[in-house]
């Protein structure tokens, strides 16, 4: 275990805080429940940002942006979607500041607003003002926007990444002519965010639909992808709207049908947050700290070298930099660390932030013309020789993303269990922990009573589910569905 981070085992938390801390990931902000990225941190999701924004450009999707204020007026014309957020909202009320001379520096109470405006907790009803003025035919869909941004949502509890009062976030919110176009559209995005999450964070998920209670305040249907961390909890890792024609119909969005009637739009919304770099971190993470997938790691490969002067060190850059170019010109993003610390001092920083390759490179290395080569994921190390670098690296990266991923899947499927009784279920989650798979009548009522019994929620009712011949663990009923529960984040 390095040095100044909590093990798992003793406290799962504070080793999570731990590591996000000494990992330089981020800090607390000035103000409660706010989070300052910091360079490392933001270089990772910014990598993971890359990744996501390829792909949607890819199937034809635009960026854009939109303001950060927001009428009060739009929330109350969704009924659904203002309960939802509500309590998490963010006010403002007065324009300026002013100075008095007993008070200190108080609001100006002659520049209340006319009508307050919300801090954006979430973009569809500012968006679909604008979708009324930009939609008149059919022809102008479908319209395919995403915007990169942040928003606010008060948060009682906060963690790091996890839940903060403010994060940052994409946020996808497209019209179409056809319930059906929207359905392709939202199932299309979820399946990005599969490929995303899997591909890209090595972090396995399962794709499914939400219950009726968990599902998006506003939406006729919501889709998610779900991840298990370390500790046997779910992360609902991103989230996919079909919001058939409700926020249409609330902004009075119409289109001129190809048949020349009036029809309102149909939307869908999706979105996956920062809180991405918390599932890394709880999905690999280990007693050291950061263990990243080489596919996000802002340093995929770190060279440490151990000298003890000037001459020793230009020695050194002599002999690695032809090799560091060329993996450089392979797209390979290497960082070298000059600094004068002492080599057992870098080595423990690397581990903790998880790079996934460590080059160690002294004078006797060079004597056998070889370079000394650290596994993140398996601790491993083992000696290379220098003319085999440019190959052998590239085909390291891939076996570490995809032993990350195995090591992740099989977490997952040895904490998921089958049951056919309550009790089984109770003890479950509450001794071990992990995701239960067992029937569900359908009944918001039976999974309230669960829910308030266990602490344990449906994550996900997933693709793959079979409830023929299944009751409900609950009540004893026939099965409607076979879902995923347990305790969350």
């Amino acid at each position: 275990m390095s040095k100044g981070i909590t093990s798992q085992s003793e406290n799962y938390a504070a080793w999570y805080t731990d590591v996000v801390v000494k990992a330089g990931l981020a800090d607390y902000g000035p103000v409660k429940g706010t989070m300052v990225i910091k360079p490392y941190g933001f270089a990772l999701w910014e990598l993971i940002k890359d990744s996501f924004d390829k792909m949607i450009k890819d199937t034809g999707h635009v960026n854009a942006y939109f303001p950060l204020f927001i009428p009060k007026s739009f929330l109350a014309k969704e009924a659904d979607h203002i309960e939802g957020f509500a309590k998490e909202c963010a006010v403002v009320t007065h324009t300026r500041l002013m100075s008095d001379q007993n008070k200190g520096i108080i609001v100006d109470p002659e520049s209340r607003l006319d009508e307050e405006v919300i801090v954006r907790p979430t973009s569809e009803t500012v968006i679909w003002s604008m979708y009324k003025k930009w939609i008149q035919s059919y022809r102008d869909l479908p319209l395919l926007i995403n915007q990169w941004a942040n928003v606010v949502r008060w948060e009682m509890r906060t963690r790091l990444f996890l839940r903060t009062t403010e994060f940052l976030w994409q946020e996808g919110h497209t019209a179409h002519e056809s319930y059906e176009e929207a359905e392709k559209e939202t199932l299309l995005i979820l399946e990005l965010y599969r490929k995303l999450a899997e591909d890209y964070l090595a972090m396995p998920v399962l794709t499914g639909l939400k219950s009726e209670s968990e599902k998006f305040a506003g939406a006729d249907e919501t889709y998610c992808i779900e991840a298990m961390m370390k500790d046997k909890r779910a992360l609902q890792a991103g989230t996919s709207h079909n919001l058939g024609q409700n926020f249409a119909k609330a902004f009075d969005v119409t289109f001129q049908s190809k048949d020349n009637k009036e029809e309102f739009v149909y939307a869908t919304s999706w979105g996956v947050s920062t809180r991405l770099v918390g599932g890394v971190i709880m999905t690999h993470g280990d007693e050291k700290g950061l263990r990243l997938p080489p596919n996000i790691a802002p340093h995929q490969v770190v060279l440490v070298p151990i000298f003890k002067n000037e001459d020793e060190m230009n020695a050194i850059k002599d002999y690695i930099n032809p090799v560091l170019n060329e993996l450089r010109e392979s797209r390979i993003r290497v960082h070298e660390d000059w600094r004068k610390e002492s080599p057992g001092f870098k080595f423990n920083e690397w581990e903790v932030k998880g790079a996934p390759l460590r080059l160690e490179i002294g004078l006797r290395d060079i004597q056998k013309n070889s370079t000394m080569v650290f596994r993140r994921d398996t601790g491993e190390k083992k000696e290379v020789d220098k003319n085999d670098l440019v190959k052998q690296v590239p085909e390291l990266l891939d076996k570490i993303q995809s032993s990350l991923f195995n090591q992740a899947l099989k977490f997952r499927k040895n904490n998921t269990h089958n049951v056919s009784s309550y009790d089984e279920f109770k003890k479950i989650i509450e001794n071990n922990g992990g995701f239960v798979r067992c029937g569900w009548d359908g009944d918001i009522k039976t999974e309230e009573a669960i829910k308030n019994e266990t602490k344990a929620t449906i994550r996900v009712i997933p693709f793959d589910e079979k409830p023929k011949n299944l009751v409900c663990i609950y009540s004893g009923k026939p099965a409607m569905h076979e879902v995923i529960f347990a305790k969350a984040y």
